[in-house]
C-alpha cells in the first residue's frame, strides 16, 4: 500500500484507466507524446482511450446531449469505477496527491475513469457522478493539450507509486 513515498507492494493487482474524451481523435502531435508515455506504463496501468463525437449543438443543448453519452458509458460493468472529472473549477493537487487519489481505487480493486468534457464543459450529472474533480490549472488548455498533460501526470503517478526517480520532490 501507499506509504506515502513508495508503493511496497501492488500485490500484482491490474489497474484500468479508461479515459472518455469528448472530440476528435487525437491530432498527430499529440499522438506522438501520448505514444511515448503510453510506452512508458506499465502495469498494473493500463489506459485505454474513449473518443467520443463532439454533439453538432451548441451551449447546453451540446452540454446536456454530450453528457448523456458520457454517462452512458459510465453503466453497466462500469458503474463502479471511480471518476475523475478534469475541470478547471476542481481541485489543484499536487502530483504525489494525484498518485494517492490513483492508488485508493487500486486498493479497493475499482477501474478508474477520467473525463475530458467538451468545448462547453459537463452538466451537473456528471459532477455528481465523479468521486473527484480535479483541476489541472486555473489556466483553461486547448483539449488536445490536456490529453498530453493528462498521459503524463497518470505516468508521473506511477513512477511516483514505484518509488522510481521520475518525480523530484
Amino acid at each position: 500500500p501507499w506509504d506515502g513515498r513508495r508503493c511496497r507492494c501492488w500485490n500484482n493487482k491490474f489497474m484500468s484507466l479508461r479515459i472518455l474524451t469528448i472530440g476528435r481523435k487525437h491530432e498527430s502531435w499529440v499522438a506522438e507524446g501520448i505514444g511515448r508515455y503510453e510506452k512508458r506504463l506499465k502495469k498494473p496501468f493500463d489506459v485505454t482511450w474513449l473518443p467520443i463525437p463532439h454533439s453538432a449543438r451548441e451551449n447546453d443543448a451540446a452540454r446536456k446531449e454530450e453528457s448523456a453519452q458520457l454517462l452512458g458509458k459510465l453503466s453497466g460493468k462500469n458503474a463502479n469505477d471511480f471518476v475523475i472529472l478534469l475541470d478547471e473549477r476542481g481541485r489543484n493537487i499536487d502530483s504525489p496527491t494525484l498518485a494517492r487519489t490513483l492508488q485508493a481505487p487500486l486498493d479497493s480493486s475499482r477501474n478508474v475513469t477520467l473525463i475530458i468534457g467538451g468545448a462547453y464543459g459537463v452538466d451537473e450529472t456528471i459532477h455528481q457522478r465523479s468521486d473527484f474533480v480535479w483541476s489541472l490549472s486555473k489556466l483553461v488548455f486547448p483539449h488536445q493539450l490536456v490529453r498530453l498533460i493528462l498521459i503524463e501526470q497518470l505516468y508521473r503517478a506511477q513512477e511516483i507509486i514505484s518509488g522510481r526517480p521520475y518525480h523530484h520532490e
